[in-house]
């Protein structure tokens, strides 16, 4: 019996607008986690719950790019 061809997973593209100068080590972390470490770079992300756990984390410090 044949699979039947993956689903091409949802993703979702974020963009750091702010600084983690003098923020809590536990936001720094996160945009580490994210793929983000400098002002305007984007990280490209599967949309999962966690994920999204993540950005809601430092919404102040990223922007969601549709």
């Amino acid at each position: 019996m044949a699979k039947a061809p993956a689903k091409a997973s949802k993703t979702v593209t974020i963009q750091q607008v702010g600084s983690p100068a003098r923020r809590p080590a536990e936001q720094r972390a996160t945009l580490v986690g994210l793929g983000l470490n400098k002002m305007n770079k984007t990280s490209t992300l599967q949309d999962t719950p966690a994920v999204r756990g993540m950005i809601a984390k430092v919404a102040h410090l990223v922007r969601v790019v549709e």
